[in-house]
């Protein structure tokens, strides 16, 4: 059974810094593609990066330079450390997994940036 579980969202000031986790089981985590979406109330679920098995990044326009996906095929989690935070980086967080066939999603963990 596929399992991913997120955690690090919490609340913080903006201008801070976060580090999102995702724990993976039951899955060949080093061939998948990883990625963070995020989802505001109101909003489509959105993109926020992604990281392929070879290790190449993409970043929503709106978190380059402030956010940095990373992975570590021997634990097998995937990151997201996210600085500089801002209001509107307020969202549920969710960590995606994709190869061949369906995606799976985790249950999403809430980072909330407000002063």
């Amino acid at each position: 059974q596929v399992q991913l579980v997120e955690s690090g969202g919490r609340l913080v000031q903006p201008g801070g810094s976060l580090r999102l986790s995702c724990a993976t089981s039951g899955l060949s985590f080093s061939i998948y593609t990883m990625a963070w979406y995020r989802q505001a109330p109101g909003n489509q679920r959105e993109l926020v990066a992604a990281i392929t098995h070879s290790g190449t990044t993409n970043y929503a326009d709106s978190v380059k330079g402030r956010f940095t996906i990373s992975r570590d095929n021997v634990m097998p989690t995937v990151y997201l450390q996210m600085n500089s935070l801002k209001p509107e980086d307020t969202a549920v967080y969710y960590c995606n997994a994709k190869f061949m066939g369906p995606d799976y999603w985790g249950q999403g963990t809430q980072v909330t940036v407000s002063s």
